[in-house]
């Protein structure tokens, strides 16, 4: 099974206020850079087989932060897949401004059917199918025993875990993705479980590598879900 650490990247001057998009020379700002720092720190007890990022600094500089954490040699690659949202003509804007815009409400209640406006805009479904095609594509290089993290964006995000909860994507707007969050997803050969969602705080001790009790590995096969709960990690 393939464990798969989903991270969005810490607070930057615009988080909340504005649409950043892809715009260029976006850094963390101090508390995304503490959020980052504390984030590694929580996750250096997981060894991580491979850290993937978005380009954008934002993305970049939390992966630097989790990659400092890790054993050295730990690789760190750039994935254009998992880059923001293309927003085109919305990118940069004031999200009260954005909120008043005849498409605000269809990007709330109907993202399927959504293309940003102008040249560089980007079509919502389009963002799901590269983003998961992505995460298959890094699984089937990394292997079925792999661990490792992806630092991207939070509709990029929302979009993954949608398609992962086999949700469609209009729904994917009832999924919260905070920065610096951890999200978790285990990949199976008959389909994916969604571990941990929006995870900001606690410990991440049930994500290191240990060995399943035989009797554990009796019963339950790895794509397996546990009938009745479980008794959890």
């Amino acid at each position: 099974m393939t464990l798969v650490l989903v991270v969005r990247h810490g607070l930057t001057a615009a988080t909340g206020s504005a649409l950043t998009g892809r715009t260029p020379g976006i850094p963390l700002d101090d508390r995304g850079r503490s959020q980052a720092a504390a984030l590694a720190a929580r996750l250096a007890s997981v060894r991580l087989d491979a850290i993937v990022t978005s380009p954008l600094e934002r993305c970049a500089q939390t992966a630097a932060a989790v990659a400092a954490a890790q054993p050295p040699g730990t690789p760190v690659h750039v994935d254009e897949r998992f880059i923001e949202c293309g927003y085109g003509d919305w990118t940069g804007q004031p999200l009260r401004k954005l909120a008043r815009d005849p498409l605000w409400k269809v990007v709330q209640t109907h993202p399927s059917a959504v293309t940003f406006p102008g040249p560089d805009g980007e079509a919502m479904a389009d963002v799901q199918r590269r983003a998961v095609a992505g995460i298959l594509d890094w699984n089937a290089r990394l292997g079925r025993e792999a661990v490792y993290l992806i630092c991207s964006h939070g509709d990029v995000i929302k979009a993954i875990m949608a398609d992962s909860l086999g949700l469609h994507l209009d729904l994917y707007q009832r999924i919260m993705v905070d920065p610096c969050s951890l999200s978790v997803l285990r990949f199976t050969p008959l389909r994916p479980f969604v571990e941990r969602l929006n995870d900001t705080g606690g410990s991440v001790t049930a994500l290191t590598r240990t060995d399943n009790s035989p009797a554990g590995r009796a019963a339950l096969r790895p794509e397996d879900a546990p009938v009745g709960g479980g008794a959890g990690g």
